[in-house]
């Protein structure tokens, strides 16, 4: 890698969440990070159990993170031409189609904890017998669930008639975050690239997760053509070139979702390593190797990674769970009982333990290892 400043070559790395998004610049040789900037990203509830981004919005604020955080670099006396490289890591299943001719999405994104899609989900096990909602796991390593794009795209397709349009004409994209990232800042409707990574498919329904590609059985089951999904390339490798803003010019060679990011990024290359990450959901990923495991236990089977085009493929089983961490922006900004999220370790050890108290947040139904999209939040005791 080529020498830097007095950090040496230096990295950006794009993280965008489900509640904000960052980004941050490190040293290549120690990983410290040397700067970030951090933006909040509004959520539009518009009915109980949708929650969706403006992909404006969410574009937006990746940019200005860029911007401020370049700006940082100037007032630390640290050369931005030194960052070398960028990576993406991003929310998952959170699903967005767009028009590539104007480049304005067709709706607002979907995010991967909205539960609209209860109904689709039956109509779609309404096909299958005994209504088993394992049938797609041998071939995707996925339940069918709310949880995942197939099912968000498939709702749009239904409901929204600009998109069943652009669908019938094939005459939109669609994409993860990562893909409408990429698409637009690799130049848009001006030649972006439409891609996505391996990790990222691994969460539609639509790759087959042997394949790894596009698969004609699942895309035909859920009525989705193939014409408007993205190429799927490896988690790194040089994707394209950015085309705007500060950064012109610096190549996207990385790109994972954000919770095999944090696989990643906790060094859990072995077969056997485990991590768990604790935000607005809970998850935890265990890497099972080359091998491709199916769970009899409730849990998924997806791509851990995969670190480059010739590269074998690296596999997980994952536990998720969808309200975690959010329950304390819901305590702060619904019941308004704390201030501050900080206040619920005050209030917890204030609080008897002898009243056995259980609070089930099942606001987007219960995932791993159950899969109820039936299931609501409940205080029992």
């Amino acid at each position: 890698m080529a020498v830097g400043g007095r950090f040496g070559p230096l990295i950006g790395a794009i993280d965008e969440g489900t509640s904000s998004a960052r980004f941050l610049v490190f040293a290549a040789n120690t990983g410290e990070v040397l700067t970030y900037h951090q933006v909040e990203i509004l959520q539009h509830c518009p009915r109980e159990g949708w929650v969706e981004q403006d992909p404006m919005d969410i574009l937006s604020a990746v940019r200005d993170c860029m911007d401020k955080a370049v700006d940082n670099l100037h007032k630390l006396d640290i050369d931005p031409a030194d960052i070398k490289a960028i990576g993406i890591t991003n929310q998952r299943e959170s699903t967005i189609i767009w028009d590539p001719k104007s480049g304005k999405p067709l709706n607002n994104a979907i995010l991967w904890l909205d539960v609209r899609t209860t109904d689709t989900v039956d109509q779609v096990l309404a096909q299958v017998r005994d209504h088993n909602q394992n049938y797609l796991k041998p071939l995707c390593g996925l339940p069918v669930s709310t949880y995942f794009s197939a099912l968000k795209v498939r709702w749009l397709m239904d409901n929204v008639p600009q998109v069943k349009q652009a669908m019938k004409e094939k005459s939109c994209y669609f994409g993860t975050v990562d893909t409408w990232l990429i698409w637009n800042l690799t130049g848009g409707k001006d030649g972006g690239l439409h891609i996505t990574d391996v990790t990222n498919a691994s969460r539609t329904m639509l790759m087959n997760i042997k394949t790894l590609k596009w698969d004609n059985t699942l895309c035909k089951f859920f009525g989705i053509p193939m014409e408007v999904l993205p190429d799927i390339r490896s988690s790194s490798e040089i994707y394209g070139y950015i085309t705007e803003g500060c950064l012109q010019g610096l190549p996207i060679s990385g790109c994972l979702g954000d919770q095999q990011s944090a696989l990643v990024g906790q060094m859990c290359f072995k077969k056997g390593q485990a991590k768990n990450t604790l935000g607005t959901g809970a998850f935890m990923l265990y890497n099972t190797g080359t091998a491709v495991v199916h769970s009899n236990h409730g849990l998924l089977t997806t791509v851990a990674y995969r670190m480059g085009k010739d590269a074998a493929p690296v596999y997980a089983l994952e536990g998720s769970v969808a309200i975690c961490g959010v329950i304390m922006k819901w305590l702060r900004d619904n019941l308004k009982i704390i201030d501050n999220v900080t206040d619920t370790h005050k209030i917890a050890e204030e609080t008897s333990r002898a009243g056995k108290v259980y609070f089930v947040p099942a606001f987007a139904g219960l995932y791993a290892p159950y899969w109820r999209k039936d299931a609501r939040r409940c205080v029992i005791g």
